[in-house]
């Protein structure tokens, strides 16, 4: 992978309708708010999601940490091409679903160490999402430490388990060992209608940089959503910027813009 870069990154350049568009959604596409069920979906985003996915020729996908079900409840009747659960669950632009099953009795386990965690300490919030498993402290970041530190311990007892530690905005999250966010742009660019073009990926967090790598693999653009450091090579300020910018694209094909 590529160095992470901490100095000051360019603005993507503008989009085009010969693309591959992938966009991770929270921080990216909504405002992150305090527990997952509380994000905000608008009319802009509603609309602008669909208008995208034609005017791209179905070379739009929403590539996420949260599960199929969760996106299709965020955006009900857009049945877009998705990866959830950074990767485990795929529905394809034919609308096939790809999954990748994690060990059962590892995550029961898991699933049991994160519940019980949660239990002794206020603000924690335990997210099962089916493969994958998360612990939210937004509501308890001075746990932020103690978390992390949990949660590494547990899993160096499962030498073994077939699992990886992928660290978010105040949470952790284990997930299969394999699949990322990287491994799912890369099946999709492996398939119509995003074969062959440009790819380009926007996200804002830790998990997004498995993304970008791939993006750069093969030749497209990376956008990092606010600061930080990142391998992106290009970089919005926040939602609203990443909206104005994929907004563009359908002005400047009303106008008669290539």
């Amino acid at each position: 992978m590529s160095r992470i870069a901490r100095s000051r990154t360019p603005a993507p350049p503008p989009l085009a309708a010969c693309d591959a568009l992938f966009l991770d959604i929270d921080g990216t596409l909504l405002e992150l708010a305090p527990t997952p069920t509380e994000v905000h979906v608008d009319a802009q985003i509603a609309s602008l999601l669909p208008a995208l996915h034609a005017v791209l020729g179905g070379a739009c996908a929403l590539v996420t940490g949260r599960s199929l079900t969760d996106v299709d409840s965020l955006f009900p009747g857009d049945r877009l091409p998705a990866a959830g659960q950074h990767g485990c669950e795929r529905r394809d632009a034919s609308g096939v679903l790809h999954l990748h099953a994690p060990d059962r009795r590892i995550l029961a386990r898991l699933r049991g160490l994160f519940t019980e965690f949660a239990a002794r300490h206020e603000g924690l919030l335990v997210e099962d999402k089916g493969a994958s498993l998360a612990l939210h402290y937004r509501q308890a970041p001075q746990l932020a430490s103690h978390v992390h530190r949990t949660i590494s311990a547990a899993l160096a007892e499962l030498p073994d388990a077939a699992v990886r530690l992928q660290p978010g905005k105040r949470l952790v999250e284990v997930r299969p060992d394999g699949r990322d966010k990287g491994t799912a742009i890369r099946d999709f660019l492996r398939e119509a209608p995003f074969a062959g073009r440009r790819p380009v990926f926007v996200g804002d967090d830790v998990g997004d940089e498995h993304g970008f790598a791939v993006i750069h693999r093969f030749g497209g653009v990376s956008v990092k959503v606010g600061p930080g450091p990142t391998r992106a090579h290009h970089r919005l300020p926040d939602v609203a910027s990443v909206r104005t910018w994929l907004a563009a694209l359908l002005h400047d094909r009303l106008r008669g813009t290539p």
